[in-house]
């Protein structure tokens, strides 16, 4: 099953696979989709340049794709050390508190303390863009809105597309007005920051708002080729995935641990829950010990991206490496209750592709 996106990305399958993992992102894409990495986890400069490197190296010369955070408002720039001054003191004996109360140990001796994804500024993710740039990324995608126009100018310079994603029909003709070539309508079911209204609703609307000529990806909800088949019959080029890769074999070179696997496993789709915890804006997260305790009462709000995320980072390291898959702090979409096997992300992409192609023949035999 091809789209015009095909054609427009360079890709076999109207599939595009966002991932934290540069090794998921090139499996994707050596099997015939477009992996996009996900940057928000670089603060380091030097550290994407040398992943971005290894990409460009092992995609089998096929077309890949990254991911910025790139918001429009945030409460400061600056060092690491003066955001951190603006966290409140009862905002951190909240969390060591409840750590405390969840069992959670310090981190073990030796261990760095993480100093926070310093990725949700906007300083950092253009930093991000400019080694991006020096690159052979296909698509270059904006998670919170509209790049600036020079970024969008500069890609288009360098013959990149550029992506943003809309969780409203307003938003996705705000995003063609400012140049964006490619908009990703993402529902409310989807994992990491997401709007209040779903998929089945949200794609036709965009659709509709932006007209035949700005193709529209599908996102949220999405991790079959059923799926995929019903974001085509919406008016949808193609599909975005990302909380199906989550449990693929390539992704276990990013996060290893034991305890990680089991509680995406064992997770339905009743597992998740949408909150500013995480970062400081709504995302869809596992539902589990730790996002409960936030919604207790005497609780304090999240604080606004980014402090939320540096006020929660070591916390979550010491969740991640305590063993315990009741507390994991983890971004992912309703779609995970779908996920419940390890395997290749080729084998992935082949079933996907297969039940796609079963699914438009079945639907082309109906009278």
């Amino acid at each position: 099953m091809r789209t015009p996106l095909c054609d427009q990305l360079g890709v076999e399958h109207p599939i595009v696979g966002f991932t934290p993992s540069e090794h998921v992102a090139a499996a994707i894409s050596r099997a015939g989709g477009l992996g996009v990495l996900g940057c928000v986890r670089f603060n380091d400069a030097a550290e994407l340049d040398k992943v971005l490197c290894w990409l460009d190296d092992n995609t089998g010369g096929r077309p890949y794709g990254v991911d910025v955070v790139m918001p429009a408002k945030i409460p400061t720039e600056g060092a690491a050390l003066d955001l951190n001054q603006l966290i409140p003191a009862a905002h951190r004996d909240f969390v060591e508190q409840t750590l405390v109360r969840l069992g959670v140990p310090p981190l073990p001796p030796g261990e760095h303390a993480a100093d926070g994804v310093l990725g949700w500024l906007h300083s950092v993710a253009r930093t991000q863009v400019e080694v991006a740039f020096g690159h052979r990324a296909r698509l270059i995608a904006n998670a919170l809105g509209s790049p600036p126009a020079d970024v969008i100018a500069s890609a288009h310079d360098r013959g990149m597309l550029v992506a943003a994603l809309a969780g409203k029909a307003a938003h996705a003709r705000s995003h063609v007005a400012a140049g964006v070539d490619i908009v990703v309508a993402q529902g409310y079911e989807a994992g990491g920051h997401t709007g209040e209204i779903a998929t089945m609703v949200l794609v036709p609307e965009v659709v509709d708002a932006v007209g035949p000529n700005v193709p529209v990806l599908a996102a949220g909800g999405i991790g079959s080729g059923r799926q995929i088949a019903a974001a085509l019959a919406l008016g949808a080029a193609g599909a975005w995935m990302g909380s199906a890769w989550l449990v693929t074999a390539e992704y276990a070179a990013l996060s290893p641990l034991p305890a990680v696997r089991a509680a995406l496993l064992a997770a339905t789709s009743s597992d998740t829950v949408r909150s500013r915890i995480y970062t400081g804006k709504p995302a869809r997260l596992l539902k589990n010990r730790w996002t409960a305790a936030w919604e207790e009462p005497g609780a304090p709000d999240p604080l606004p991206m980014p402090l939320q995320n540096l006020l929660v980072a070591e916390a979550h390291q010491r969740l991640m490496l305590a063993g315990d898959p009741a507390v994991i702090p983890l971004p992912v979409g309703q779609i995970i209750g779908r996920m419940n096997e390890v395997r290749p992300v080729a084998d992935v992409m082949r079933s996907l592709v297969t039940e796609l192609d079963e699914t438009v023949s079945r639907l082309a035999g109906l009278r």
